[in-house]
């Protein structure tokens, strides 16, 4: 588990060729995010819209746990029609 994190103290710590998003988000990104698997041990997370913005850092454990619950739904919304 990560102990401190800085988020503008990320610089360098993932390849800007490792950026990926979903498929979903088609040519123009919308409004998606961008996930960074390439440093051994940690998963970066931006905005698709602006790479320059602040990358979340997560172990390897914490993606895991994040995937874990969000393909149980953990993150749904309830929408009322």
């Amino acid at each position: 588990m990560m102990r401190f994190y800085e988020p503008g103290g990320v610089d360098g710590t993932f390849a800007d060729q490792g950026w990926q998003r979903p498929h979903l988000c088609g040519p123009n990104s919308g409004s998606c995010v961008e996930v960074n698997l390439g440093n051994r041990g940690l998963v970066g997370v931006r905005d698709s819209k602006n790479p320059d913005s602040p990358v979340l850092v997560f172990d390897d454990e914490e993606w895991e746990r994040f995937l874990e619950a969000a393909n149980a739904g953990q993150f749904r919304r309830n929408h009322r029609e």
